[in-house]
């Protein structure tokens, strides 16, 4: 089990005295992670101290403005693939159902897809298994770490990280696909009327769905071994 999955959650969580006041630890914990680059590990420690000192209600906005208002942006990992669409929710009855498969039990107010919630779930597991599953979402990793790195945003350096930690690269194809999406803009507010428009809900068998996030499910509730050694088993 690893504490670095912990940390970086706690530092994509929104920031409170609470939370401010645990951030000490969890830099420590990422300075002594070797998988990570030591340019990034400085980065950690960086943004870390940067919300621990900085005022409360400025770190608050920026937060917010980040991963709230910005939905290219967003800490729910299946927003990404499926949008609002009622194949989200089927996905994240499959990722909760994993989860209670491991002893996790959320809470009514968390969503299974919230990254925070997924990083604490990781947390829990042997390390060969977090990694693995933590590939599965690589694609959309790099995608909001490239976003953030255009915004000259430290919090870059979290999504730098859980790049380095995950057992597999992003898929080339999946990550194109990402980048084609619009990046919207919190100021441009008729253009995020149009983006945060209600998506119609249809009842019955999906017509369309999303072949690479129904593998990302399927993956996560299938073998828990990476792929290399589901491969090597097989061979």
């Amino acid at each position: 089990m690893s504490h670095s999955y912990r940390a970086l959650a706690l530092l994509l969580s929104y920031p409170t005295e609470a939370t401010r006041a645990l951030l000490p630890t969890a830099a420590e914990a990422l300075r002594d992670e070797r998988r990570i680059p030591p340019p990034i590990r400085r980065a950690l420690a960086k943004l870390a101290e940067e919300v621990c000192s900085g005022d409360l209600y400025e770190m608050q906005e920026r937060f917010v403005w980040l991963f709230d208002r910005t939905r290219s942006l967003s800490l729910n990992l299946y927003e990404h693939v499926h949008g609002e669409s009622r194949d989200r929710g089927q996905a994240m009855v499959a990722l909760l159902e994993l989860y209670r498969s491991k002893g996790l039990e959320l809470s009514a107010n968390e969503l299974p897809d919230h990254l925070p919630v997924f990083l604490e779930f990781l947390s829990t597991l042997p390390e060969v298994e977090a990694s693995s599953l933590l590939g599965e979402a690589s694609h959309v990793l790099q995608a909001i770490g490239e976003r953030l790195h255009k915004r000259q945003s430290p919090y870059r350096a979290v999504f730098g990280a859980l790049t380095a930690l995950a057992a597999d690269p992003a898929d080339a194809e999946a990550l194109a696909s990402l980048m084609a999406e619009p990046d919207d803009n919190p100021d441009d507010l008729e253009t995020m009327d149009r983006l945060w428009a209600e998506t119609a809900v249809s009842f019955g068998p999906s017509d369309v769905g999303c072949p690479k996030a129904e593998a990302q499910v399927n993956a996560m509730n299938a073998d828990p071994r990476p792929r290399r050694a589901r491969a090597a088993a097989t061979a």
